[in-house]
């Protein structure tokens, strides 16, 4: 097996999301460009080039507004599941063993192997900072992401409102607007239906060889427990 073929076999996971992605961000554009032009000319203005769009508040708030929620999920899971428990679920840790676990069980500290990285080994911050990692990256991301969907629609929504001949709002005038949480609430509210309903629907279903569900004949109250 060539290094390359193994590097593929190994992260093929991330590989195929990542290409996913891409594809599909390019497919938006296309059909973005072609949508913001439509309304241009109903608008009675002169379309744009391709590129052009790509800079434009129209695009990044479209892109934006999604990513926040896909990291707010995130976030809000990785924060969660360490207190909150879902009896039956595999997305839960097993019942009675809510919150941040001992050094011995994270192996962490005096506990750590040889195969620990650094600074889970480590004593103090890095230790403290490095244990909750996962979760930090998430909620910066999230944050960064919302600030950027709120820069970028206030462009979107004054260009617009420009458009029609309407005076311009301020960044905090537009974080009251319900233009703001009508695109905000309707991202969150699907984000927190999908994970409501992987904890509860893979109590009592299946899906054989992921690690995403029990084990196909394992007990509905069989909690923590990844097949």
């Amino acid at each position: 097996m060539s290094r390359f073929t193994r590097f593929a076999k190994h992260n093929s996971l991330t590989l195929t999301f990542g290409t996913g992605f891409l594809l599909t961000l390019a497919g938006q554009a296309v059909a973005g460009h072609a949508d913001f032009n439509n309304q241009l000319i109903t608008d009675g203005l002169h379309p744009i080039g391709f590129l052009p769009y790509l800079a434009t508040s129209d695009f990044a708030v479209d892109v934006t507004e999604n990513w926040q929620s896909e990291y707010l999920q995130f976030f809000l899971y990785v924060f969660g599941t360490v207190w909150l428990l879902q009896r039956g679920s595999p997305e839960s840790k097993e019942l009675g063993k809510a919150g941040v676990e001992s050094d011995r069980e994270q192996k962490v500290g005096d506990h750590a192997d040889p195969t620990s990285p650094r600074w889970a080994a480590d004593r103090g911050w890095r230790q403290t900072l490095y244990s909750r990692s996962l979760g930090l990256v998430m909620a910066v991301i999230f944050a960064w992401s919302w600030l950027a969907q709120s820069i970028a629609g206030v462009a979107a929504y004054n260009e617009e409102h420009l458009r029609q001949l309407q005076s311009p709002i301020s960044w905090l005038q537009y974080l009251g607007s319900a233009d703001f949480w009508s695109r905000t609430l309707q991202n969150w509210q699907s984000e927190l239906l999908a994970v409501a309903s992987m904890a509860i629907l893979s109590v009592y279903l299946r899906q054989r060889g992921s690690p995403e569900s029990k084990p196909a004949g394992a007990a509905h109250t069989s909690t923590g427990v990844e097949g």
